[in-house]
Order: structure tokens, then C-alpha cells, then sequence
């Protein structure tokens, strides 16, 4: 498959999480899919999104980037949600939320079988009020 091949697949598989459509993933993602960051299969990861839209109901994601070399593309990704729902033992706080993230997918035969991702929720939960984080300490500016 193109570059362009690819890169359609990881846009798809966006879109069909912000329509919260996840039956949709099958098409995108293979039976053998793994989440290595996450260590999730298809059904784990399914599973998980579907968590994640009970605690933030108007979960969204952009791409903010994208970039595909070999059968690998990479996304920096713009998440944003309202905490509604429960959110690992946090109970709802009507806060919005942004969390930047970066995720390579490898894609074999127009379907993911491969993931990695890196999400900043440390931000996430500065937002949320859990932690205090001050940011780069001033003498290294």
C-alpha cells in the first residue's frame, strides 16, 4: 500500500472514534492487532475507548500532523473531552481537558496491526485539578 494508503487508514480509524463508532475498527484493524504502549488486543482497546467515552462523552481527537515512512505512520494528535464519567477512581469534575499525544501505527494490508502511544495525561490531570505540576523550573529558562 502508498504512503497515502496508509495515512487514509489512521484518519479512518480517528474518525470513527470521534463518531465513537468502534464496530467501524474492525474494517481498519486486524484480529491480531496489539497496543504495545497500552499491551491491549482489539477487544482490550475497545474495552478501554469505551471507558474513556463514559468519563468524557464528547471525546474528540485532531491530528495535528501526520506522517507516514514504510508501513509506519505517526500522528500528533489534540484530544479534548469534558470529565462526565468516572475516570480511573476520579470522579467526575466538569472539567474540559487537552491532551497532546503522539501514536505510530503500522499498517500491513490497510489494517493496523501494530501501536504505540505516548499521551501527555500529566497535563490531563493538572487540568483536572488532581496534581500541581509548576512546568520547567525557571533557571533552566
Amino acid at each position: 500500500m502508498s504512503l497515502e494508503e496508509n495515512k487514509a487508514v489512521v484518519r479512518k480509524v480517528i474518525e470513527a472514534i470521534n463518531r465513537q463508532n468502534l464496530d467501524i475498527l474492525e474494517d481498519l484493524v486486524a484480529p491480531d492487532y496489539f497496543d504495545h504502549s497500552h499491551q491491549l488486543n482489539p477487544e482490550g482497546a475497545k474495552k478501554f475507548m469505551k471507558i474513556l467515552f463514559e468519563a468524557f462523552p464528547d471525546w474528540h481527537e485532531t491530528i495535528e500532523d501526520i506522517v507516514a515512512e514504510g508501513d509506519k505512520v505517526c500522528i500528533r494528535v489534540k484530544a479534548t473531552g469534558t470529565h462526565k464519567g468516572e475516570w480511573r477512581g476520579l470522579a467526575p469534575t466538569g472539567k474540559r481537558i487537552t491532551v497532546m499525544g503522539v501514536n505510530i501505527y503500522r499498517i500491513v494490508n490497510g489494517k493496523g496491526v501494530e501501536g504505540w502511544a505516548v499521551d501527555d495525561w500529566m497535563a490531563a490531570f493538572k487540568q483536572l485539578g488532581v496534581i500541581e505540576y509548576k512546568g520547567v523550573p525557571d533557571e533552566v529558562k
